[in-house]
């Protein structure tokens, strides 16, 4: 079955979604990307803001970086037996981004600003395969702004901390089990802008030598709610219509866990700087999925499907050699551990645990610009489960991704 899996991928270049555990996506910067996105125990540029803010103090310049990815990915599905059903995926590329800015108020205190993209997901399913009932199509977008200080107490200990305002949307649809008078399934589409929500990014780095580094991170978990989405429902016959009623709205909410890294940082010559970072991320606030409609939906005010996710972890590596004072290159290696327990797989995000590969470089143009490109590959294990837990899809799943990127710098 593997194998017929792997063939179902080797077609197009098909599907976008998140592509770490659960809905997270770690694409926060191009140079730490290709360092296996590493960085907590690093002083990483303007991208400590989001990796470590006690590390924004130790930068020596400041700095404004623009970067972003093109998120390519496939996801194939097989029906449990005696059943041979197979679907693909079909998404857009998308293309996660980061900007940080970085001002040094005085020698000691900096103040920066992220944007950055920290979580998302864009599975498109369409309205033919066998899960269609279940979902045709998931849009998640989620963007956090987070202005940052950071104060160097010593030269070998800073710490920062920052407000993350956190802006998200989602767009959900899929089949009703009705047919319109022409024939066609009936459809149901649930979209909306989720309110501000807010959380809080702080970090300590402590340098004891000139070749070694700590770093300790946490980012705070953000609630994301969603009120008075619209609810449109399409193809319904007249006989159902007092089941999907026009003007129908729902609510809804969605954990963004958090996450505590430490990291560690290590330069045994002045061209060679190595990397490793742990982190826990608190996915068992992800607990139900859950839709309050002001109108009853096929007789229910709400639509509740269990995920109890699992607290889980991120193992990386990553390293950079300077080839010359110019050019930079990298590599890394990550494990994600998926937060999703048997029973509990869903189409909407197909998880399990997630391999990366990675490499980079980064190149000096001039005394004030530089760029940083990025390559990362993605392999989750391929995944069979019942999906009795969780109402979602039983089958085998299996996911790959590349993940091209490139950033730019200005120093000043």
């Amino acid at each position: 079955m593997k194998s017929r899996i792997l063939a179902l991928l080797g077609g197009t270049l098909l599907s976008a979604s998140a592509m770490a555990g659960g809905y997270q996506v770690n694409l926060a910067s191009q140079r730490q990307i290709g360092m296996g996105h590493t960085g907590t125990g690093l002083v990483t540029g303007t991208s400590s803001i989001f990796f470590n803010p006690g590390a924004m103090s130790h930068l020596r310049e400041n700095g404004v970086t623009i970067g972003a990815s093109a998120l390519v990915s496939k996801i194939a599905y097989r029906a449990l037996e005696p059943g041979n059903a197979e679907a693909e995926v079909d998404n857009p590329v998308k293309t996660p981004f980061q900007v940080y800015a970085v001002y040094g108020i005085n020698d000691k205190l900096k103040a920066g600003i992220g944007v950055y993209t920290p979580f998302g997901s864009t599975v498109r399913w369409g309205d033919e395969w066998p899960g269609r009932f279940g979902l045709n199509e998931l849009s998640l977008q989620a963007i956090f702004v987070q202005p940052t200080l950071s104060y160097q107490i010593t030269d070998k200990l800073g710490v920062g901390a920052g407000l993350v305002l956190a802006f998200g949307s989602v767009n959900l649809q899929k089949t009703l089990p009705v047919q319109g008078q022409d024939g066609q399934e009936g459809q149901i589409e649930l979209d909306g802008d989720a309110n501000t929500a807010v959380g809080f990014n702080a970090g300590i780095f402590f340098k004891p030598s000139e070749k070694l580094s700590l770093g300790l991170n946490y980012r705070s978990e953000v609630k994301m709610e969603l009120e008075n989405g619209d609810v449109t429902f399409s193809n319904i016959p007249a006989a159902a219509s007092g089941n999907f009623q026009p003007g129908t709205q729902f609510s809804a909410s969605l954990p963004m866990p958090a996450t505590l890294s430490f990291g560690v940082g290590f330069t045994p010559t002045e061209k060679l700087t190595l990397a490793a970072d742990l982190s826990h991320v608190a996915w068992s606030a992800y607990e139900r999925l859950q839709f309050d409609f002001t109108k009853p939906v096929a007789g229910n005010t709400s639509s509740v499907n269990e995920r109890n996710y699992e607290d889980a972890f991120i193992y990386r590596i990553g390293a950079e050699y300077m080839v010359t004072d110019a050019l930079a290159l990298r590599g890394g290696a990550y494990l994600d551990k998926t937060p999703v327990q048997d029973g509990y797989l869903t189409p909407e995000t197909p998880d399990a645990d997630s391999r990366g590969l990675s490499v980079g470089l980064g190149y000096t143009i001039s005394d004030n610009i530089s760029l940083d490109a990025s390559f990362l590959y993605i392999n989750k294990k391929e995944r069979t489960d019942l999906a009795n837990k969780s109402n979602g899809i039983g089958g085998t799943f299996k996911s790959i991704a590349y993940i091209p990127g490139l950033g730019l710098n200005f120093s000043f």
